[in-house]
């Protein structure tokens, strides 16, 4: 699986960050099951063999990789495992995160630090060591997580501003990199059935079936998001037909109120 054959693509390689469940988790399955081999990476590595399993038993190539994405050494080594043991990587998906909602007068300090470590300097990190790998091969894709809570939401000054921080990362990557065949787009999530959004509905005190009817009363396709939503717009944004396609933001929310 490292190499594409006659696709053009030099190598068949992806990381996908906080792949140990949730979003993460359906976009390594589902790039194993476009062809990549695919490098599971979380904070604990042991938390990451289920997602590697699952890959595994349907034929698919996986790695199981731990590392704190906001620890600099920690990213270095963990890219190079992956280069050494997969192949180097073309496609990174910086999907990691965290949530410490409060409002602003309750936030502390460790609440907001924690946030934008995991998600900015994670993915600054994480595209940092990457990169390289993609430029040598004159070909990479990367995709960043956002949110529509980059669009302000309440409770959640830390989260949003690393969300739209996020989006003016991708937009300056898509300009640096764009001449070494290097694409970089973001996704904003809307509402994504996940353990993070039951974890946001305990929090509330409300059932989580009722957290999701709620929500989706709001969506124009009226559902929530699944996993594999997010997943699927991750495939396409990796392929090879996406490469006149950099720069972007696209709000996966149900509708055109994001």
């Amino acid at each position: 699986m490292s190499e594409a054959g006659t696709t053009g693509a030099p190598s068949r390689v992806a990381i996908v960050t906080g792949a140990a469940r949730g979003i993460g988790a359906a976009t390594a399955i589902r790039l194993a099951q476009d062809g990549f081999a695919v490098a599971v990476l979380d904070l604990d590595e042991g938390a990451a063999k289920a997602t590697v399993e699952a890959i595994e038993s349907a034929g698919g190539k996986a790695l199981a990789v731990g590392a704190d994405v906001s620890d600099s050494a920690a990213v270095e080594a963990a890219v190079e495992r992956i280069a050494s043991e997969l192949g180097a990587p073309t496609v990174l998906v910086n999907n990691a995160g965290v949530l410490r909602d409060n409002m602003l007068f309750k936030m502390s300090d460790s609440d907001w630090d924690i946030v934008m470590n995991v998600h900015l300097r994670g993915a600054f990190l994480m595209t940092r060591a990457a990169q390289k790998h993609m430029i040598d091969q004159k070909f990479g894709r990367i995709v960043n997580l956002s949110s529509t809570s980059a669009l302000g939401n309440r409770g959640q000054a830390n989260y949003s501003t690393a969300k739209a921080g996020l989006q003016g990362f991708t937009k300056t990557l898509a300009i640096e990199l764009g001449k070494f065949g290097v694409t970089a787009n973001a996704i904003a999530p809307g509402f994504i059935q996940t353990e993070m959004t039951k974890a946001t509905a305990d929090r509330m005190g409300v059932p989580f079936d009722d957290f999701i009817k709620g929500a989706a009363s709001m969506i124009p396709v009226a559902r929530v998001g699944q996993p594999e939503d997010i997943a699927h717009l991750v495939s396409f944004f990796v392929s090879e037909g996406a490469g006149f396609i950099s720069g972007q933001v696209v709000y996966a929310a149900g509708g055109p109120k994001a």
